[in-house]
């Protein structure tokens, strides 16, 4: 009997095991070149990808702007390592490889010149934040992040 659980919990820790690698395999990788399509007098236009991929999980590498706080449920994904936080005040500040990167729960921030791939909800457009005030116009949401 007891041989009958051990190896039931050992066949269920491998389909979870399974079923942890198949949903995060699920996340479309998408790259800084890929989201922006055209720089118009507008301003910067959303790439049919980023178009396509609005309401999937992704799967973005970059580097985590320093925080506000040592403790937070957000960051700033950048391509480069950045040495400030590079929010913004308005829409037409808005740099084009920037993503905020909204977690699952909140997080201790990594140096700020450590790779770093997140996953999470893709959101575009531009919103303000409630509580910050801060400006997005591409959002990960429900993420969480490793280092690489």
């Amino acid at each position: 009997m007891a041989a009958d659980f051990f190896l039931g919990r050992r066949a269920m820790l491998a389909a979870g095991g399974a079923l942890v690698a198949t949903s995060a395999s699920a996340a479309t990788p998408l790259r800084f070149d890929q989201l922006y399509g055209a720089w118009t007098v507008e301003g910067l236009r959303f790439s049919a990808e980023v178009e396509k991929l609005t309401g999937q999980e992704v799967a973005m590498r970059g580097f985590m702007a320093p925080p506000l706080k040592a403790e937070a449920d957000f960051f700033v994904l950048s391509r480069e390592p950045m040495a400030l936080c590079p929010f913004c005040s308005s829409n037409a500040d808005w740099p084009p490889d920037i993503v905020v990167v909204y977690l699952r729960r909140q997080a201790t921030p990594v140096d700020a010149t450590v790779p770093i791939e997140t996953r999470g909800r893709l959101e575009r457009g531009s919103w303000t934040d409630p509580a910050t005030g801060f400006v997005s116009q591409l959002r990960l949401r429900d993420a969480a992040f490793r280092t690489v």
